[in-house]
């Protein structure tokens, strides 16, 4: 099993920022891929930016604001995973997930995070 911790949500003004960070407690040789998914009130959840391959992808609505980053932690007994978002607009308001899909003796595995929130407004 793989926990994965958010943490960094909150409330900030249109046009501030915010930095979510992400630590899965396992090494990053046993994610295939990582990434965040955001939902709001009444919306599907939807993909905001993942990392496959060293590929990353970001949703049209967060390109040129948003950035997505990794880090192997100490001793590759963890991973931690970063999603700085610039430029907030009250839409990015959400409740932002991280995932990962594993790989090694976690392949075809999903693991969530319990979701951080993130409220935009003046």
């Amino acid at each position: 099993q793989v926990q994965l911790v958010e943490s960094g949500g909150g409330l900030v003004q249109p046009g501030g920022s915010l930095r979510l960070s992400c630590a899965a407690s396992t090494s990053i040789f046993n994610i295939a891929v990582m990434g965040w998914y955001r939902q709001a009130p009444g919306m599907e959840r939807e993909l905001v930016a993942r990392i496959s391959g060293g590929i990353t992808e970001y949703a049209e609505s967060v390109k040129g604001r948003f950035t997505m980053s990794k880090d192997n932690g100490r001793d590759n007994q963890k991973t931690f995973f970063y999603l700085q978002m610039y430029n907030l607009k009250p839409e990015d308001t959400a409740r932002y997930y991280c995932y990962s899909e594993g790989s090694r003796q976690f392949r075809g595995r999903t693991f969530w995070g319990q979701g951080t929130q993130v409220t935009v407004s003046s």
